[in-house]
């Protein structure tokens, strides 16, 4: 990289808006939306979609809501032409839902778009010419008339197509395709002829697009862009602005946005922001952002693996675990810090409440993610993550104190292999460490306690060690002192209960209960054990059996 960029690179120039209205707007309902995956995603295929393909996806944005689809640059390859065919004859295209082609402005291609078409009930021809002054000059040759002249001549004949062919309703999109850096009274001019020929009306539907060909400036800009061009177009109640923004600096989400603050209608991109180079907008971050706002995208992500996983077969590209709302890390915490803040929210969370969770912008349910992938452990993660997840999967509640001490040995198992531990791992953990497992070091055989008449409970119980039962007694004010009075002359380790804890598995009144018992020891040390029974007092004494053996 160069010391001094300056040197090869020159900065935007904006011009002057000082009277801008877009900051103070808000969103506050969903654009229209024109998914291009299938022209403008597919053109930027190291592979294009085979017809399979295509029609794979298009299932998809039909069950997505999508309504306006732009499906193929049908004069560009016989696979476009052929499938633009097979969705006409094959009756694919409900009434609702407005099919959109791509022709460059030349009336060979025009022609042969129209072909395609022949019998659609409705579609949309979508005209682009470039107009920026570096496509003029550098890539076209041509002075602003020509250009103009091109883009009119163009719509007229498609204009007269559209009139030859009656039985179709016909929409007409014409997009300066470098409007970003066009200058802006030249963008006006040139659209205002295109609009003078076609004359937009309500038989006459009309489409402005107006596309961050080449994401140049910062979005801010683009907005004053897209406002002034809705402020100073003669005929702008009878068009609809489109915006079509790519991606090359990382905010086309944003540029989007704003352009609809400033004014625009509609929103062309593609699912996940597939497009050239660095792509086109992503139009599920674009829904789910108003989704998260409380204001209905009117598309449908309810199942968002399932997009995922069909835009990957179709698209043979992943989409990265960390993409907003869709990726598979989306909604996941390692972190110690997020997954207490997580595990907190949930429990006070009310149901039929306004959604308030940290780190949680949405419900991963509402789009079909389940709570599994919310928390995950590795050496990250602290007393919340592994107790969330427990909580989650067994129905456990554990005490702090004992969050405390299985993150101790959660940190030591992953510190060990250094890789992130799966739910199985975490519980199997668990389980071997407080004692819930078939054939712990002591078990508990059979017990019985007695009311004794100095008020004393006396408990007589038979625990088995090593294959070998013994018959344990003592007494005690309750039924844990007895049994600890019973068990530490047997030991010779004296200790004393320190916590006690104990819930519900469910709530039928034959569920099994839970008991947690933390055992303190003469020398400062303490172990925790846990027992889980139908006899709540059977897992209580099982808890302690555990904790000490």
């Amino acid at each position: 990289m160069l010391k001094n960029p300056a040197e090869k690179y020159s900065p935007f120039t904006p011009f002057a808006l000082p009277d801008r209205r877009w900051p103070e707007q808000r969103i506050t309902h969903a654009p229209r939306w024109l998914s291009t995956d299938l022209r403008d995603g597919n053109q930027a295929l190291a592979e294009p979609m085979d017809s399979a393909r295509k029609l794979q996806f298009w299932e998809l944005l039909l069950a997505c809501g999508f309504k306006e689809i732009e499906v193929a640059f049908p004069s560009a390859s016989q696979t476009d032409f052929n499938f633009v065919r097979q969705l006409i004859e094959e009756q694919r295209i409900p009434n609702d839902v407005t099919i959109q082609v791509l022709t460059q402005a030349r009336e060979d291609l025009i022609y042969r778009t129209f072909a395609s078409l022949q019998g659609v009930r409705q579609a949309t021809i979508h005209l682009y010419n470039a107009t920026a002054p570096l496509f003029r000059r550098l890539v076209f040759g041509m002075e602003k008339a020509q250009v103009v002249e091109l883009a009119t001549r163009s719509t007229q004949l498609i204009r007269q197509l559209c009139e030859e062919n009656p039985q179709t309703r016909w929409q007409y999109e014409y997009s300066p395709e470098t409007f970003c850096f066009t200058e802006a009274d030249f963008a006006l001019e040139i659209c205002e002829a295109v609009a003078g020929v076609w004359q937009p009306c309500a038989e006459r539907p009309m489409i402005i697009n107006l596309p961050a060909t080449v994401e140049v400036s910062t979005p801010n800009v683009y907005a004053d862009q897209i406002e002034y061009f809705c402020r100073h177009f003669s005929r702008r109640n009878d068009v609809c602005i489109s915006v079509h923004p790519h991606n090359d600096r990382g905010t086309g989400v944003a540029c989007a946005e704003l352009a609809v603050m400033a004014g625009a209608d509609r929103v062309e991109g593609c699912l996940f922001g597939n497009g050239e180079r660095t792509g086109n907008v992503c139009l599920v971050t674009l829904a789910m952002n108003l989704y998260s706002q409380g204001i209905s995208p009117q598309l449908d992500f309810s199942d968002m693996p399932r997009v995922v996983e069909v835009v990957e077969i179709c698209n043979q590209l992943p989409v990265h675990p960390r993409h907003p709302w869709a990726g598979s890390l989306a909604y996941t915490a390692f972190s110690g810090s997020h997954q207490d803040a997580i595990k907190k929210g949930f429990d006070a969370r009310k149901a039929g409440s306004h959604w308030e969770m940290p780190y949680l912008p949405v419900d991963p349910q509402d789009i079909g993610c389940s709570y599994e992938a919310v928390i995950r452990v590795n050496s990250q993660s602290g007393k919340s993550g592994s107790a969330w997840l427990i909580e989650q999967n067994h129905g456990l509640k554990l005490p702090r104190a004992l969050q405390q001490d299985f993150s101790q040995h959660v940190q030591q198992e992953t510190d060990k292999h250094g890789k992130e531990m799966t739910q199985n791992a975490l519980w199997q953990l668990f389980r071997n460490r407080y004692g819930l497992i078939p054939s712990p070091p002591l078990s508990l055989q059979h017990y019985r306690s007695d009311s004794q008449q100095d008020g004393q409970l006396r408990l007589t119980a038979t625990v088995m060690r090593e294959g070998k039962t013994r018959e344990l007694t003592g007494s005690g004010n309750g039924l844990l002192s007895a049994a600890a009075n019973a068990i530490t002359p047997w030991l010779g380790k004296p200790f004393v209960i320190k916590d006690y804890h104990e819930h519900t598995l469910g709530v039928r009144s034959d569920s099994r209960s839970v008991a947690y018992i933390r055992c303190l020891y003469q020398d400062g040390s303490s172990r925790w054990g846990v027992g889980i029974d139908n006899d709540v007092a059977r897992a209580s004494l099982q808890a302690l059996l555990n904790a000490v053996g």
